[in-house]
């Protein structure tokens, strides 16, 4: 079971890496709205297929709809069109090390808005990632800093979306992960194209092409739909904190696609970012008492 974990693990750090890239592609053709509208789409095809295949009950008037609709927009949409738009002014693995902040405004917000409990050792991460922020920014005399502010901002917006998001979905009771996945997907598709069909040139055509098809298939179907599954079976064989290890590793899968497909440059100041900002993420997610070895252990 040890070895099904990691393997799950190393598989659902490609999906979520390649996400970054499929999305660099598609901006060649689509809007970022479009490419949100796809994405869930295809996302909520595959989890619909998966619920009858595996004879997981839709009940679908047990979902709270509102809340739902509200937690799809906030953690779905909003965010993956926010993600679209800053990849036209950054590269792919910048965007992805910026995502990878997304646990530490989850824990200022809970903190800020929802009142929830926090602790040194998370404000001394916060710190810690703030300064791969700042190299990040490679603030030098010249341009004063070397990054697109616009797609900086824009990836930050994308994370407190996130923040925000997971602090809602908590409120979502009696519902199976499937039926948030479903709910979530169709929500995100329902909203995310009725911004896209009004502001955005939706092409059929461009989606015919072979390249825009596949890219889509790793996005929505790998990305929004397998990779939920995937991410679930190592909460519920593995644990948790086992589960969000992916975190770690996305950014750097998604470098590596970066680089090796998009011919993306690694400059020193992204990879030292990327250093300060998993090392604070890892500080502030970090359990006085260590059960992941634990708990494989136990699955062997």
């Amino acid at each position: 079971m040890a070895r099904l974990l990691f393997l799950a693990l190393f598989v659902l750090s490609l999906i979520w890496g390649g996400s970054f890239f499929f999305i660099k592609q598609l901006l060649r053709d689509f809007g970022p709205w479009t490419i949100a509208f796809l994405r869930s789409s295809f996302g909520l095809i595959t989890i619909t297929v998966i619920m009858l295949v595996l004879r997981k009950p839709f009940e679908l008037r047990k979902i709270q709809w509102m809340p739902m609709a509200i937690m799809a927009l906030v953690n779905t949409a909003i965010p993956w069109a926010l993600i679209g738009f800053s990849e036209t002014k950054l590269t792919s693995g910048m965007a992805s090390i910026l995502n990878a902040t997304t646990p530490l405004w989850t824990i200022v917000v809970g903190a800020l808005v929802f009142k929830t409990a926090t602790n040194r050792m998370q404000w001394i991460g916060m710190g810690v990632a703030f300064l791969g922020l700042i190299i990040l920014l490679d603030i030098n005399p010249h341009s004063i800093i070397s990054v697109d502010v616009l797609g900086f901002l824009s990836m930050m917006a994308a994370t407190l979306c996130y923040a925000f998001g997971s602090q809602l979905s908590r409120r979502l009771k009696e519902v199976s992960m499937y039926q948030i996945t479903f709910g979530t997907l169709l929500s995100a598709m329902l909203g995310s194209g009725a911004v896209a069909f009004n502001v955005e040139p939706v092409s059929l055509q461009h989606l015919a092409s072979f390249a825009n098809m596949a890219m889509v298939i790793g996005l929505g179907v790998f990305g929004s739909g397998i990779a939920y599954i995937l991410f679930y079976f190592m909460v519920q064989k593995g644990s948790p904190q086992f589960a969000t290890m992916v975190t770690y590793l996305v950014p750097a899968t998604a470098l590596i696609w970066g680089s090796t497909l998009l011919n993306e440059p690694l400059h020193w100041s992204l990879l030292a970012g990327l250093a300060f900002i998993l090392g604070g993420v890892f500080l502030t997610t970090r359990k006085p008492a260590q059960r992941t070895a634990a708990v494989l252990k136990e699955a062997e």
